[in-house]
C-alpha cells in the first residue's frame, strides 16, 4: 500500500474575510527525507481535498528552504516552527495528520502567509545598525577582539523569524512590548566596539513600558527559537545596561 501524508490545513482567502477561515484536508504522496514545504508543494501540484473538491492552491511563503531566511515560520500541530525545517517522519512517524495553522501574533495575508512588519519597524526604532556614514573619512574603526566575536555571534543568529514573538505571552492586542527579537539586538549592537557610540540611543528606546520591562520572563522564546539564541540572556542584559542608563542620568542632574 502506497504510504500518505494527511495534512490539516487551516486557511482563509484574505485579511478581511474572516467569513472564509475554514479547514480544509489534503493527502498527497510520502516521500523520503520529505519535509512541510514539500508536502505543501505537492499539494500545489494538485489542490483537491479529501472530500474531492477542487480549491485555490494553499499559499505559504518560503525563500531559502534551510532555516535562514525565516519566512516559512507556521504553526506545525500548534507549535510554531520553521516548516522548512519540520521533516514529515519526524512530526508525523505513524501516518498521523499534521495540522498547518498560520501564526496568530502577526496580521495575515492569506492562509498560512502573516505580515511580519511589526519585527522590522522594532528593528528600526532600536537602532539595530552600525551607523558609520559621515560627511568626512572617518578613519578605521576599532577592532574588534576574538571575545567579543564569540559573544556576539550567537545572538547575530536572529533571522526575524518570530518564532519568539509568537510564544510570548506578552506579546498581545493590548500590548505594545517590542518582544525578545529587538531586544537582542540591542546588546548585539551594543556589543560592537563601533555600535557603542549609538548604545545610550538604544537603551533610552526600550526603557519605557513597551520596552524591557515589558517582558514578563515566561522564557518561551528561548524554548522556541530556532537558532538557539540566548534570549533571556540578552534582556537580562540590557535590563542592566537600562538600570546603569536610568542611574548615570540621575547622577548628572
Amino acid at each position: 500500500m502506497e504510504r500518505t501524508v494527511k495534512l490539516k490545513i487551516r486557511r482563509q482567502d484574505g485579511p478581511h474575510r474572516p467569513e472564509t477561515r475554514r479547514w480544509e484536508e489534503f493527502v498527497v504522496p510520502w516521500q523520503p527525507r520529505m519535509n512541510v514545504i514539500s508536502a505543501l508543494m505537492e499539494i500545489r501540484k494538485n489542490p483537491v481535498t479529501t472530500k474531492g473538491e477542487k480549491v485555490a492552491p494553499v499559499v505559504w511563503e518560503s525563500v531559502c528552504l534551510e532555516e535562514v531566511c525565516g519566512s516559512c515560520t507556521m504553526l506545525v500541530n500548534g507549535k510554531v516552527r520553521q516548516s522548512c525545517t519540520a521533516l514529515v517522519d519526524a512530526i508525523s512517524p505513524h501516518g498521523e495528520t499534521i495540522t498547518l495553522e498560520p501564526m496568530s501574533k502577526f496580521p495575515l495575508v492569506r492562509d498560512l502567509v502573516v505580515d511580519r512588519s511589526r519585527m522590522f519597524g522594532d528593528l528600526k526604532k532600536v537602532h539595530a545598525w552600525i551607523q558609520l556614514d559621515g560627511t568626512h573619512e572617518l578613519g578605521p574603526g576599532p577592532r574588534q577582539s576574538q571575545e567579543n566575536q564569540e559573544e556576539a555571534y550567537p545572538l547575530s543568529r536572529c533571522m526575524t523569524c518570530g518564532c519568539c514573538l509568537e510564544a510570548c505571552p506578552q506579546i498581545n492586542d493590548s500590548s505594545g512590548f517590542v518582544g525578545p527579537a529587538a531586544l537582542n539586538q540591542v546588546r548585539l549592537f551594543n556589543l560592537h566596539p563601533s555600535g557603542k557610540l549609538h548604545a545610550s540611543e538604544r537603551l533610552e528606546t526600550v526603557m519605557g513600558e513597551d520596552g524591557v520591562a515589558g517582558c514578563g520572563k515566561a522564557q518561551n522564546c528561548v524554548e522556541v527559537c530556532p537558532k538557539e539564541i540566548p534570549l533571556v540572556d540578552s534582556i537580562a542584559s540590557v535590563a542592566r545596561q537600562t538600570t546603569k542608563q536610568m542611574l548615570f542620568k540621575w547622577l548628572l542632574k
